[in-house]
């Protein structure tokens, strides 16, 4: 059991039911951004506190010192294990600022704004999908609030959080560009669980709370949705305290899988050549945020939006492309006032067809296409986002698109 995170109990639960080394030098304008880049923010650094799901709950927000409001940043969750506290995910535990978010914050060498979520008792239920939809009202204050990327969002947890991460791969990943699971199980549910999203699973073989085949479980979903070659990666020998870090073959691009086996057990920061673990000297922040750090900014969306009449606002960016197919985010924005539901709509140009589509209910036939919310996300505050996404097959496009709220 984890020294370095204290005793960490966990149990199979209810079910339910998201580019990088230090940011670029390139402009606000070559990023999606949100609409709080150019606001004074504010939110300050520390815990706030949020109405969601009609309850109270809180996170912990860490800005990159001398935060830029016209520079778009990296957005990246860290959910804790059972029984430990989003303070705990702050601080890093005994190791202090190295381990802050799993080592992800001195990793990013102040290129990220970071988010640390407390779940309810201590843990990720998810009880009605009311942890995702936390997570989306989350997303929706800091980006109305702050200057974010929107290609560039990212979560990670261990034990329980890693449940957590993996139930967002499920439902978000149209949001989420990545996660990165430490010794997860399906623990949070995994509500749809069949779009793909670059997925990292790290897992200890001798992991006796949540066996190893657990993780493979959930790292073999990605593998499947992400269209790798699937195999056997080779794992490390008991006895010889090393890890093997396998990326698969054969993923769509900009979907890698990556699985990281480690000769330890329950625990995110074990040490090669020990069996102790330590947020100074482990492994485990390099290779994640070196698997994050590979994911470019995505270009601003095309064409420039167009306000509909009920004061909102929509764009549609490419985030992927194949021989004979795309995939799609769209951004829908409200203008100066709040809106508590909206439709999007468009016409292909060349044939395109939607195969799936994601955070939103599609109807029409033929070239047009519309797309309302979901039940989750229509209310967006002003100046507040949300998206959906969809794959589509035929030529990649972006047409012209409408927007109407209520």
């Amino acid at each position: 059991m984890s020294k370095l995170l204290g005793a960490v109990v966990v149990a199979a639960l209810l079910v339910l039911g998201i580019g990088f080394a230090a940011l670029s030098t390139a402009s606000a304008g070559t990023l999606a951004a949100t609409a709080g880049c150019g606001k004074a923010p504010t939110l300050r650094p520390g815990t706030q506190t949020i109405q969601t799901s009609g309850k109270s709950r809180s996170f912990i927000l860490r800005l990159p010192d001398n935060y830029n409001n016209a520079t778009p940043y990296r957005l990246i969750f860290g959910f804790h294990w059972r029984g430990g506290t989003a303070g705990d995910v702050d601080s890093g535990g005994t190791s202090g600022y190295p381990w802050s978010f799993y080592g992800l914050r001195q990793q990013s060498n102040n290129g990220a704004i970071f988010v640390a979520p407390q779940g309810f008792g201590n843990g990720w239920a998810n009880s009605g999908g009311e942890d995702v939809t936390f997570v989306d009202d989350m997303i929706r204050l800091i980006e109305a609030d702050l200057c974010v990327d929107t290609s560039q969002l990212f979560a990670t947890g261990f034990s329980y959080g890693g449940g957590m991460s993996f139930s967002l791969a499920c439902s978000r990943a149209g949001v989420f560009r990545a996660v990165a699971v430490f010794s997860g199980a399906e623990l949070s549910g995994c509500g749809g669980g069949t779009q793909p999203i670059a997925y990292m699973g790290l897992h200890g073989i001798t992991d006796n709370v949540l066996n190893i085949s657990l993780g493979r479980t959930l790292r073999d979903r990605f593998v499947r949705n992400n269209g790798c070659t699937a195999q056997n990666p080779p794992e490390p020998g008991s006895g010889s305290r090393t890890h093997v870090v396998t990326a698969y073959a054969g993923c769509r691009a900009g979907y890698p899988v990556v699985w990281a086996a480690f000769d330890n057990g329950h625990m995110p920061g074990p040490v090669d050549g020990t069996y102790a673990e330590s947020g100074v000297t482990t492994w485990t922040k390099r290779e994640v945020w070196k698997f994050f750090s590979q994911f470019a900014s995505a270009p601003s969306p095309s064409p420039t939006p167009t306000s509909g009449p009920g004061g909102c606002a929509a764009t549609m960016q490419t985030v992927n492309t194949w021989p004979d197919g795309f995939q799609s985010t769209v951004t829908v924005r409200a203008g100066a006032a709040a809106v508590n539901g909206w439709t999007v709509a468009w016409t292909w140009p060349g044939g395109q067809t939607i195969g799936n589509l994601w955070n939103g209910v599609r109807s029409g036939t033929g070239a047009g296409v519309t797309v309302r919310n979901e039940t989750y996300n229509g209310s967006i505050p002003a100046g507040g986002t949300t998206t959906f996404g969809f794959t589509a097959a035929g030529a990649t496009a972006t047409p012209t698109l409408t927007c109407s709220a209520s």
